[in-house]
């Protein structure tokens, strides 16, 4: 069994830094393909990052690319976001998700694909 549990949003101003994580208490972590996505009000839920088994093979949107940084530690259960240089259109819910097997960019950034979620954790950023 998989359950996620995120941690380490906050509010923080334009430009600063956060540092995400995404707790996974199941045994099989190194099996997943892991990702992070986001959700602002009044908006679909956006993809964000992924990430493979190995840590080796990573996926970025556009958005986030070159500010945001997805990383994993499977002795710590354990996947990460690193986000710098935030702007206030950052602002959103961040999801961890877990899925079978890694795959293509076009299937890891869509979240139906993905068979765990965990609760989410705020990011406000202001102007």
């Amino acid at each position: 069994q998989v359950q996620l549990v995120e941690s380490g949003g906050g509010l923080v101003q334009a430009g600063d830094s956060l540092r995400l994580s995404c707790a996974n208490s199941g045994r099989t972590f190194m099996r997943y393909g892991m990702a992070w996505f986001r959700q602002a009000p009044g908006k679909e839920r956006e993809f964000v990052a992924a990430i493979n088994t190995s840590g080796a093979s990573t996926y970025y949107a556009d958005s986030v690319k070159g500010r945001f940084t997805i990383s994993r530690d499977s002795a710590q259960n354990t996947v990460y976001l690193q986000m710098n240089s935030l702007k206030p259109e950052d602002t959103a819910i961040y999801y961890c998700a877990a899925r079978y097997y890694f795959s293509d960019y076009y299937t890891m950034r869509n979240y139906e694909n993905y068979n765990y979620w965990g609760q989410g954790t705020q990011v406000t950023v202001s102007s």
